[in-house]
């Protein structure tokens, strides 16, 4: 039996509806615009089949806020998948929460952060920044292309919320050793990603070559 590993995130920013931009989206004063957040509880269930799942998936489990669409609103399902591979030196974390509005129809926020060296080492904004989409219906892995985009827009984790993240880290399984072992691992897996992406060989020729 492996231990598992779980942690809460919370983000927010606006989305706007009828926009299909992100940047745009963000922006609070636009007509349209709306505050939204999550606040999810991240867990990965078995820590040894996540280190070698090159999709590195876990359940994300909370509520998303939106006063625009019914305010806070109970995660039905979610999913969470920790730098996955998209090309040499970019990786995406992506989130997919299934909920309802306020009124009763299904909706899907969609998310991804984009973790990549192309303006130096701006680790803090890739890793914080998730842009992000709300989609008519609940949306499966693969068919977001055919979807209504409701709106979009960006969100993002403040400091406090996420000096707060690292607080939140706690791990269940058969003893204290495993379940050491497995915050461990984690931290590892994380450290490894984000240097496969930052300390890349070539990737400090093209930042240089773009500036």
């Amino acid at each position: 039996m492996s231990a598992t590993v779980r942690f809460t995130e919370e983000m927010l920013g606006h989305v706007t509806f009828g926009e299909t931009d992100y940047a745009r989206g963000a922006q609070p004063d636009r007509d349209g615009s709306a505050a939204f957040m999550f606040h999810l509880t991240i867990e990965v269930a078995d820590i040894d089949a996540f280190s070698q799942d090159p999709l590195r998936p876990a359940d994300a489990r909370g509520y998303v806020h939106c006063d625009a669409l019914g305010g806070r609103l109970p995660v039905v399902a979610g999913f969470f998948n920790l730098f996955v591979d998209q090309e040499p030196g970019v990786k995406h974390m992506l989130y997919r929460l299934h909920f309802y509005d306020g009124v009763g129809h299904p909706l899907t926020m969609i998310g991804h952060k984009v973790v990549e060296n192309d303006a130096g080492f701006d680790l803090w904004k890739d890793t914080t920044t998730l842009f992000t989409r709300v989609l008519r219906g609940h949306v499966a892995e693969g068919e977001d292309e055919g979807a209504e985009v409701v709106g979009s827009g960006i969100i993002i984790i403040r400091m406090r919320d996420f000096a707060k993240q690292l607080t939140t880290f706690r791990s269940s399984g058969p003893g204290l050793g495993a379940q050491l072992g497995a915050l461990v691992k984690f931290g590892v897996i994380f450290v490894q990603q984000l240097a496969q992406v930052y300390l890349r060989r070539g990737s400090k020729q093209r930042v240089a070559a773009q500036g």
